[in-house]
């Protein structure tokens, strides 16, 4: 079951029921003790309880596997993507005196939804990450605007939008880590 990322080292490996020494030994070194088709004697049990040492017992072979590819996949650390969801141009700047400032802005691509990670582009560069507070259409609050559509915008603690700024909204993604 070991790959190039992480590797499964056997510490013990032995025959009958599981004893107390095969949980203390477990206990110093940071392991699990798997049991096959066996049963952990009486006092390894109250060992292990003592001790927090995590017994595991199994009868089909196939479940002790895929549970230990599991267990090295939850070593590894997660990776992420960005999902572009969407873009707009600023094309107006409000000032509102409950709210700050408001991006009248242009959906160019995508859909810009409420609550989504936004970052604030000025001249391609980034000038700000957040997230968007605030999405109106005309009058009324709305969870998303689609292309082609105008909105207002206004971007969790920040004020300083221009005229001529890129909105673009996305998402973090976390894609499953591979033992390979």
């Amino acid at each position: 079951l070991s790959g190039e990322k992480v590797q499964v080292k056997i510490i013990h490996k032995g025959m009958g029921a599981i004893s107390e020494s095969d949980v203390l030994l477990a206990s110093a070194t940071g392991a699990i003790v798997l049991g096959f088709n066996v049963r952990p004697e009486r006092n390894a049990q109250d060992a292990a309880d003592q001790e927090g040492v995590d017994v595991r017992l199994y009868t089909v072979i196939y479940d002790i596997a895929e549970e230990i590819k599991k267990a090295m996949i939850g070593l590894l650390d997660p990776t992420w993507r960005e999902v572009d969801l969407g873009r707009a141009e600023v094309r107006e700047v409000f000032r509102i005196p409950k709210f700050g400032r408001i991006a009248g802005s242009y959906v160019e691509e995508g859909t810009i939804q409420r609550n989504a990670q936004t970052r604030l582009l000025r001249d391609n560069v980034v000038v700000y990450e957040g997230k968007i507070d605030s999405l109106r259409r005309f009058k009324e609050d709305v969870n998303e605007v689609r292309f082609g559509y105008e909105c207002g915008i206004s971007i969790a603690n920040f004020d300083d939008i221009k005229i001529g700024d890129v909105i673009e909204v996305f998402e973090q993604e976390e894609i499953t880590p591979d033992l390979n």
